[in-house]
């Protein structure tokens, strides 16, 4: 799991967050897969793909879920970069063997209709030209109600955790 405050838990206990939940369904499944969160709070694209190269080399992952881009996005960072170091993560993964599933994030929509269709666009895009599993949205019916969202509105709240599991696992399933 390469990931950012979504996938770190970021405002919750870490057991309660959503990656440590898949580790428990996985584990329940009785899947030969152990999850490993390389989750970074802030963590950016560029930072990422920085790290991913140590992570292929030290646990040679069968599956790497890639879920990178809402720091871009909220820093307004140009949407053809973002492109393409996610391009770049997922090249790497394919070349080690690895399954990609590319989790999309959408941004608020305060950052103009233009950059914010063609973020949410950029994952879409990524998927057809990789021929890779796409969550179009990880925060699906979690984003837009506050219920489920911290009070800051960015990062989802405890009670939405196994949420995001159901949607992550839904495309994982299909992967494992």
């Amino acid at each position: 799991m390469l990931g950012d405050s979504i996938s770190a838990a970021y405002g919750i206990n870490p057991k309660s967050g959503w990656v440590n939940l898949l580790s428990n369904k996985i584990a329940q499944a009785k899947k030969p897969y152990q999850v490993i969160n390389s989750s970074i709070s802030g963590d950016t694209t560029a930072s990422g793909l920085s790290r991913l190269q140590s992570l292929l080399d030290k646990y040679q992952p069968h599956i790497v879920i890639i879920e990178l881009g809402g720091n871009d996005g909220l820093r307004g960072l140009p949407v053809d970069m973002i492109k393409l170091n996610l391009k770049k993560m997922i090249e790497m993964c394919e070349t080690r063997q690895s399954k990609v599933l590319l989790a999309g994030i959408r941004i608020p929509p305060n950052y103009g209709k233009r950059y914010t269709e063609a973020f949410f666009q950029l994952y879409t895009e990524l998927e057809k030209q990789h021929d890779i599993l796409l969550i179009p949205f990880l925060l699906e019916g979690i984003g837009d109600n506050p219920a489920l969202m911290q009070a800051d509105g960015i990062h989802p709240a405890a009670m939405a955790q196994n949420k995001i599991l159901d949607i992550v696992w839904s495309k994982l399933k299909l992967i494992l």
